[in-house]
């Protein structure tokens, strides 16, 4: 897993136990020798985040739309950075730079984000891990919601299986590392209609 993309917020939160989470999973990232690919802002969880893979040695390449970069909310210390034309282009080459995914909570963006990258796996346009850092049950309710939609026949449950619900950001990593399609048999049991 040599390049990891987080989706979180640009908000720290109102409790500090979101951002203790993004600094430990950013120390995590670095020492399994991993890169962080984000969205390249300096606030928020997503500035705490790679503030801390950088801390602690790691590499980060961010990936920002130039309409935010010049609202300065861009992280100037990274060691690659992408500044592109719109928010789709940024999402398209985070999907392409990352070989796994990780949201961490956030607020629409990042909701937007991890939906579609979700609709990619389950549609077959990549084959890369996606994980769901539930700090604090930030995402509980969220995975009912998904356990719903499975009951009202709009989810179905090979698919809802594609999240991997992660609790503790020490162990993110290697949950990540350690997930094979194979396990549900996913990509044999996909509608692709």
């Amino acid at each position: 897993m040599k390049r990891i993309c987080v989706f979180c917020g640009s908000s720290s939160g109102n409790n500090p136990v979101f951002a203790e989470a993004a600094r430990s999973l950013g120390k995590q990232i670095a020492e399994h020798n991993s890169q962080l690919v984000f969205g390249a802002g300096k606030v928020g969880l997503m500035g705490l985040l790679a503030d801390a893979v950088l801390a602690h040695g790691g590499k980060v390449i961010g990936v920002i739309p130039d309409f935010l970069w010049e609202k300065e909310v861009g992280h100037t210390d990274l060691t690659e950075l992408h500044v592109v034309d719109s928010m789709h282009i940024r999402k398209q080459k985070m999907a392409a730079l990352a070989d796994g995914f990780i949201a961490m909570p956030g607020g629409f963006g990042t909701l937007e984000e991890l939906a579609e990258i979700l609709t990619w796996v389950q549609l077959d346009l990549i084959k890369k891990p996606v994980g769901l850092l539930n700090v604090n049950g930030f995402y509980s309710t969220f995975l009912q919601q998904l356990d719903h939609m499975v009951e009202m026949g709009f989810l179905k449950p090979q698919n809802r299986q594609l999240i991997i619900e992660i609790t503790d950001p020490e162990t993110a990593i290697d949950q990540l590392k350690n997930y094979t399609f194979d396990d549900f048999s996913i990509w044999d049991k996909l509608d692709k209609t």
